[in-house]
């Protein structure tokens, strides 16, 4: 079928070095895919030629990083393959754990109760706050994914520590609940391959010609199932980008995907080129950016001929939410879809804020916000209880301490656990803590006291508080053309207009760098998440900054005086 019409015409539309990978001989091969290079695009153009060549689909398997990624490429091959006469469904696209979840059931391994780790861990170690629990989620993440330890065996050595002893409480625990958590979708399926050969052969006839995407950000265990899966012919097609590894708290590593040769003995590699996405000078300036890394392949990135649109500098020393005003005042409304860009959510509050003041729906699909939580409602109820003739500082202070005494009051729930095919966040610990901000009642409390001093009386702030609440169920619309997230959520996105806020101990961000084991690759990982975050945009980036004290980063892709700033002597 190479001479079927839709496949010479679908391999005629790609360029070059698209055709060059999407064609490559079946083996081991890496394709080096920058950001808005149309991986996915050669993804699918590779599955249709090897289905045109005659390899049976029921032995083409594709493994996505999220089930946001599997759904579009699943969605876009159906498209290509239908002309082939094969139904939608014919090639196996699945995530790692989907893929593991499905190997366990072949198994007649459980694979429910699916638990919640961050209640678990709560459980477990009730006295933890934010930042321990995240230390402790990718702990016990790094034990069982990076050194697939042994419970068991953790628990006879006297030399244990303390979050060695918890690993054992939360694996103990798990256990007696007959269950499982995310990371043993992979874990366990590893474990039963392993131990059951008819099994792993069953899988590897499935997974004959496997296509990895997104390899940068893979784990460990993730790693070792695709390469144990593609053994011993090594059909395997991995597609990524060394300067996208981002998830670093997610136990990804940059140096796994540059030392695959290491793994893959004849590893060949071919390099998409271009960048079909972003304005001339917003590659050129990405680039210089990212060249400051050392660890990386080298390799060259161009746009694409005739690429144009703006690169804003921005300097402005005001306060957030006035920056953030005038940055939405020069985007058009005009349908074109934009997106402010932070590195925490926290940093994400301004911007909401101002959203609001403009009358301009938003999408904030990863955000709790403060206003939200039934929190407010709580403390403006307790506080009409207090002793009326007290200010009003007073009494929404003994509100809030009423509130947080009260044991039997739930914290505000955060995302979701994710689900059997869900892992769009893998570990339900972001690098900024546990859920969103404002997810809690203590960031729920905090945040009304801060914005209390502008008014005289309970009265007047309560009002204020349920019209801005009302103002937030009407312009908060998942359909909103205005996006506000972190860089690390819009990794695969892409929008018309971006900003980010460039200031100096936010991007990078300090206390990232401050917590690291390894500061210098952690500086490296954040001057990736920045290159990540500037090659969203498709028609213009604005970088926000503070001219006294702008991000590092900006003076290593600017001179000083395109900056604004005084020249260096």
């Amino acid at each position: 079928m190479l001479d079927h019409p839709s496949v010479v015409d679908r391999l005629g539309r790609l360029a070059p070095d698209q055709r060059a990978a999407a064609t490559a001989p079946p083996g081991p091969v890496l394709c080096i895919a920058p950001a808005g290079s149309g991986k996915t695009t050669t993804l699918i153009a590779r599955i249709t030629w090897l289905v045109a060549r005659g390899v049976d689909p029921a032995g083409i398997a594709a493994i996505t990083f999220n089930r946001r990624a599997a759904e579009e490429l699943e969605v876009r091959l159906a498209e290509a393959i239908e002309p082939l006469g094969l139904p939608s469904g014919s090639v196996r696209v699945r995530t790692f754990h989907a893929l593991g979840r499905e190997i366990l059931l072949d198994a007649g391994v459980a694979v429910e109760p699916l638990v919640d780790r961050i209640a678990l861990l709560r459980s477990v170690r009730p006295a933890a706050d934010a930042t321990e629990l995240r230390r402790l989620d990718t702990a016990v993440s790094r034990l069982k994914l990076d050194m697939a330890a042994d419970p068991e065996a953790v628990a006879r050595d006297p030399e244990a520590g303390p979050i060695a002893r918890v690993f054992v409480a939360y694996e103990r625990t798990i256990a007696a609940a007959g269950g499982l958590d995310f990371d043993d979708l992979v874990a366990r399926a590893l474990q039963v391959l392993a131990e059951r050969p008819a099994l792993l052969a069953r899988w590897r006839a499935r997974c004959g010609h496997l296509l990895v995407d997104e390899v940068q950000d893979v784990d460990r265990s993730q790693l070792r199932m695709a390469l144990l899966l593609a053994e011993p012919t090594n059909r395997i097609f991995l597609v990524g980008d060394d300067d996208q590894t981002i998830y670093g708290w997610r136990l990804a590593d940059v140096r796994r995907v540059i030392g695959l040769a290491d793994r893959l003995p004849g590893l060949s590699r071919v390099d998409l080129v271009t960048n079909y996405r972003c304005p001339g000078s917003v590659v050129d300036r990405a680039v210089r950016l990212i060249e400051g890394n050392q660890e990386r392949f080298a390799k060259w990135i161009r746009a694409r001929q005739g690429a144009v649109g703006r690169l804003v500098l921005a300097p402005d020393d005001g306060a957030d939410t006035d920056r953030w005003a005038r940055v939405l005042a020069t985007w058009p409304l005009d349908g074109a879809t934009s997106a402010i860009l932070t590195r925490t959510n926290r940093e994400l509050l301004p911007a909401v804020a101002s959203a609001l003041a403009a009358e301009r729906p938003f999408r904030a699909p990863r955000l709790a916000l403060p206003l939200e939580s039934e929190t407010v409602e709580r403390m403006l109820t307790v506080a009409a209880r207090v002793d009326e003739e007290q200010p009003l500082l007073v009494r929404l202070a003994l509100a809030r301490e009423i509130i947080l005494s009260e044991s039997r009051w739930p914290e505000a729930s955060g995302d979701p656990p994710p689900g059997p095919a869900d892992e769009a966040e893998p570990h339900a610990l972001g690098p900024d803590g546990p859920g969103a901000t404002g997810s809690t009642p203590e960031e729920a409390t905090a945040a009304l006291l801060g914005w209390a001093p502008a008014h005289v009386d309970l009265a007047s702030f309560a009002a204020d508080v349920r019209d801005a609440r009302d103002r937030l169920r009407r312009l908060r619309r998942d359909d909103a053309a205005l996006t506000l997230s972190t860089a690390h959520a819009t990794k695969g996105l892409e929008f018309d207009h971006v900003a980010v806020l460039m200031d100096d101990g936010r991007f990078p961000s300090a206390r990232s760098l401050a917590e690291s084991t390894e500061p210098a690759r952690a500086l490296e990982e954040e001057r990736r998440l920045a290159y990540v975050a500037w090659t969203r945009a498709r028609r213009s980036l604005t970088l926000v900054y503070d001219p006294g004290a702008p991000s590092a980063f900006l003076l290593e892709a600017f001179s000083p005086e395109e900056l604004g700033l005084p020249a260096a002597a």
